[in-house]
């Protein structure tokens, strides 16, 4: 059993658990992910490790809620005990001295931004980041960011927040104005809604600057056994749980990605939460 040690709502319907897992805080590194399962009968959701305390032994996991089993999850209290939390899986992101980085998160993945930003701050970069909500009311770890980041730009769809617009709005205004951004001393990563992610890597691509996009897309045993969380890249078939979840942008097959993602979503809707 794995307990609930601290739990914050960021935001409307989305959840900060903080769980005692010092196995898996001990070995934690940026970019990768747990799969998290709430009780005996629940299924398994892959979540983003958002931070870690390797002397504490928590790890953090941020929620939105989605659909059953996310919902499950956020209406556990502190105290309780989660059935399974199994991790860390995924190749950790190869943080490295590169100049520049450029790290893009929107919606619930600007959770993975976080620990990604430190890093790539820790090992001495450059960092500017660029996260994007809905609006104001949804935008989650800002001031977080703000401390990893030399510079933070805001975006929101309804520009309650930040500049109205999108976050790839905000990457051309910054590619266009900073012209010592090039491929050989930046790089790029993002992170959030699929669509999002294929719109950063066409306009990264059109300037030749490298981008790493970490994929979440449907997952059941995460340990590269069942397939389904294959995904296209490079023209070859890849298992995002072990091989990814980053992926080189330009590669990427975002239509078949988008495609799979969405065969279920009729039941998805269908399905409604009665009980806890």
């Amino acid at each position: 059993m794995y307990k609930i040690v601290d739990k914050k709502q960021l935001a409307s319907g989305i959840t900060a658990l903080d769980i005692e897992a010092p196995l898996i805080a001990e070995k934690a590194m940026p970019g990768q992910f747990v799969v998290v399962i709430a009780d005996e009968k629940s299924e398994r959701i892959p979540l983003t490790i958002a931070d870690w305390d390797k002397q504490e032994g928590w790890i953090r996991i941020i929620v939105q809620e989605a659909g059953f089993s996310t919902k499950k999850i956020t209406n556990f209290s502190k105290g309780k005990n989660l059935f399974g939390v199994l991790g860390p899986l995924g190749h950790p992101s190869p943080v490295r001295k590169v100049g520049n980085f450029i790290g893009i998160g929107g919606g619930v993945g600007i959770a993975e931004m976080f620990p990604v930003a430190r890093g790539y701050k820790e090992a001495s970069n450059r960092v500017l980041t660029i996260i994007g909500a809905r609006d104001k009311d949804t935008l989650i770890l800002e001031d977080k960011l703000k401390s990893v980041s030399d510079e933070l730009f805001v975006a929101t769809d309804d520009g309650s927040k930040g500049e109205k617009g999108f976050v790839t709005d905000v990457l051309k205004k910054i590619l266009d104005s900073h012209k010592e951004l090039n491929k050989d001393n930046t790089l790029i990563y993002a992170v959030g809604p699929v669509k999002m992610m294929e719109a950063v890597a066409k306009l990264s691509r059109d300037k030749n600057i490298k981008t790493l996009v970490s994929l979440n897309p449907i997952m059941v045993d995460a340990t590269g056994m069942c397939g389904a969380c294959r995904v296209v890249v490079g023209g070859k078939t890849r298992f995002a749980c072990v091989e990814g979840p980053e992926f080189d942008a330009h590669e990427v097959d975002f239509k078949s990605l988008l495609k799979r993602l969405d065969q279920h979503k009729n039941l998805e809707h269908k399905c409604k939460l009665t009980e806890y």
